[in-house]
């Protein structure tokens, strides 16, 4: 994990001073990891989960299990959820996105983080140099860098399949949440999301009438 990552989960977990039951979704055994925040030093309990295999390190335990389908945690069971650099290698990332939502708490506090695209404004300096070039060269072929932005190279583990705007962010990721906000670092862009999941539960739940 790129340090810049994970100084800015670090922020928005000490914002929210979270210190209950932590989930951390594609943790891994070293330093790096979500687990080894700063700020959640001192929550309760810390667990994570990898499809790739259960392991150890230093104060707690990684899971092996699919984010897909995590029948090893009863409903509502986390204050916080932690997920970075894992929806772009999930083909059913939704069917994580939906899991997440079955195991957080009402109130509690998720965070996301996946490589994206944006406008940014090294994008528009090479946008007007490729167009000037064109014009005076009097050829074509620079519209398609005209027309494109920068995103982060492939790196399949084991699959590459997906980059997200900030619109999926808002609209798809944190749909229902509140306390929503994108934080963008990094150049090709990566995206780290977090809201408040379910406060507006107990409304959508309650029976009509």
């Amino acid at each position: 994990m790129h340090p810049a990552v994970f100084q800015v989960f670090d922020e928005i977990c000490r914002a929210h001073n979270i210190r209950g039951d932590v989930l951390e979704i594609g943790a891994t055994p070293d330093g790096s990891t979500l687990l080894n925040l700063p700020s959640r030093a001192r929550a309760r309990e810390r667990i994570g989960i990898n499809k790739s295999g259960a392991s150890r390190f230093e104060s707690f335990a990684i899971l092996q299990a699919d984010a897909n389908h995590l029948d090893c945690f009863p409903n509502q069971h986390f204050d916080a959820v932690l997920c970075n650099a894992v929806l772009e290698h999930d083909p059913f990332f939704w069917k994580t996105l939906a899991e997440i939502r079955r195991v957080a708490r009402v109130g509690a506090l998720i965070v996301i983080g996946a490589p994206g695209y944006a406008e940014l404004e090294s994008d528009k300096r090479l946008r007007r140099w490729l167009a000037s070039l064109a014009r005076l060269t009097r050829k074509p072929d620079g519209w398609p860098r005209q027309h494109s932005t920068l995103t982060l190279g492939v790196h399949n583990f084991p699959g590459d399949y997906y980059r997200f705007s900030e619109q999926t962010f808002r609209e798809v990721f944190f749909a229902g949440m509140t306390d929503v906000t994108i934080r963008t670092t990094l150049v090709p862009p990566r995206f780290v999301g977090a809201g408040i999941w379910g406060a507006d539960v107990r409304k959508l739940a309650a029976p009509s009438g």
